[in-house]
């Protein structure tokens, strides 16, 4: 069973189909990236002061902050395919200063901290600017800020909200009426604007996957690749954790397993992972770039619950992703699932409603990724085990640059640091966790129904607002 929306009352538009004709099944910005060869397997016993297990962001930023906090501390990280195979190479690649899910979400949940997560988040880019500059890391690193439209409009005042909210918090945001958001970026669809200018930077994600990978290394990180942890072994002094072929004998462990399952089961209730889909297209010629104007270069979205994000890559083609997204019964996790035509012919038509003007444009990439999401969207970090294992989880989407700060949490809480982030109550709470199946697919499948009619109407319905009211929800 999955989690669908309902079906488009009209089918894809026959140019939007053949649109797709040539589009290849694989990840662009894997595709148009030069992979290193991969680091040996594990196939030995060895020891470790940290054991990282994932090669995501993640897991790759915890790896290099604890060497750059410690650089006598014999680090291992392992792998399960190669470093930024899963989500950290599938994204939109909007880096974004949010450590909430959004302002509005950070502002409901824990408001009274919401002016320090939002500075601690600006602080965070700044980092990871400073990181990408002194290591060299070439990801096209822009920070050209993010828009998001409205195309409804009911959206129309959310947005001067969000555009005020922003700009309280400290924030360079403008709000733009239907004239000035169709005159940055033309389309017929956008009835006004909420242009955040310093808080996103637009990059490569497979690049800076590759380029912190590259920088662990260098910093005398270990990596294995194609190590999958298949158990840990906690143990009175130590954890232990199994590969295939070998062991590592580890002081501290820090989990950055993204959506897949998590060696502890204790955290299996906490996440879900849904399934999100994008395309690219051919290159644009220099008339269909006037043609849409985009001279800023922003991270678009609009401002629905099913929400699509975009962004021009280096050489000008348009990524187009988002809104649907899928949950498949019992949390599944299968390769085969990485492909879906019917997302990517609603996607295909969407562009299009978008741009009319670029009808005849063809995509050359489709692709889909896993996230792992959790009940409040934003990510959350603990410890156990005697405090001995680590983890940070539930980034929603937004782990790009969320990742960086979590990754530094969940490290303060293994080494029994007392920080300002360990004090926030963001840090020191966990979401509610979702119910056992079928009552999980059930829930998704109902938000999502009724995401959908809200997204059509306007209005939230009773199912909504009781999550609402209780703290919970699902959003694309």
């Amino acid at each position: 069973m999955t989690a669908l929306l309902p079906a488009r009352r009209y089918p894809a538009p026959t140019h939007a189909l053949r649109s797709l004709a040539d589009a290849i099944p694989r990840p662009f910005w894997l595709e148009a990236n030069t992979e290193p060869a991969p680091c040996p397997s594990l196939t030995e016993t060895i020891e470790a002061d940290l054991l990282v297990i994932g090669g995501g962001y993640t897991g790759l930023w915890a790896a290099l902050q604890a060497k750059e906090t410690d650089p006598g501390l014999n680090v291992v990280l392992l792998e399960a395919n190669t470093c930024g195979w899963a989500a950290s190479g599938r994204n939109g690649g909007f880096c974004s200063s949010s450590l909430t899910h959004g302002i509005g979400n950070g502002i409901e949940r824990w408001g009274p901290e919401a002016a320090t997560l939002e500075r601690l988040g600006m602080e965070n880019l700044d980092g990871i600017e400073e990181s990408v500059r002194r290591y060299g890391i070439d990801c096209d690193f822009a920070r050209t800020g993010e828009l998001t439209f409205a195309t409804k409009p009911w959206q129309v005042e959310e947005l001067r909200t969000m555009t005020a909210q922003a700009r309280e918090l400290g924030h360079d945001a403008v709000y733009l009426d239907a004239r000035q958001a169709r005159a940055e970026v033309h389309s017929p669809t956008y009835l006004g604007g909420s242009w955040s200018r310093n808080s996103v930077a637009m990059l490569d994600p497979a690049r800076l996957a590759l380029g912190l990978r590259a920088a662990c290394l260098r910093a005398g990180v270990r990596i294995h690749e194609n190590a999958p942890v298949e158990r840990l072994e906690p143990r009175p002094r130590d954890v232990m954790a199994h590969t295939g072929y070998g062991r590592v004998r580890a002081h501290r462990i820090m989990l950055a397993s993204g959506a897949f399952t998590p060696l502890l089961r204790r955290l299996r209730n906490f996440i879900v992972p849904v399934y999100d889909y994008a395309l690219v297209t051919e290159p644009l010629s220099d008339a269909a770039l006037d043609s849409i104007g985009w001279r800023n270069r922003q991270g678009l979205g609009d401002a629905a619950n099913q929400f699509h994000y975009y962004r021009l890559t280096a050489d000008n083609r348009i990524l187009w992703g988002g809104y649907d997204v899928v949950y498949h019964y019992r949390s599944a996790v299968r390769q085969e699932l990485l492909r879906r035509p019917a997302t990517f012919a609603k996607l295909a038509g969407h562009f299009f409603a978008t741009f009319p003007q670029l009808e005849g444009t063809r995509f050359t990439h489709q692709w889909g990724g896993v996230i792992d999401t959790c009940s409040r969207f934003a990510p959350f970090v603990g410890t156990c085990s005697q405090g001995r294992i680590g983890y940070a989880l539930g980034f929603t989407g937004l782990g790009v640059g969320a990742s960086r700060f979590f990754a530094a949490a969940a490290l303060d809480l293994l080494h029994g640091r007392e920080t300002e982030r360990t004090g926030l109550r963001m840090i020191q709470s966990r979401p509610v966790p979702f119910p056992p199946e079928p009552l999980r697919w059930t829930g998704i499948a109902l938000t999502m129904w009724s995401l959908d009619r809200a997204d059509r109407s306007g209005q939230r319905n009773l199912w909504l607002r009781c999550l609402d009211r209780l703290g919970l929800g699902f959003a694309s």
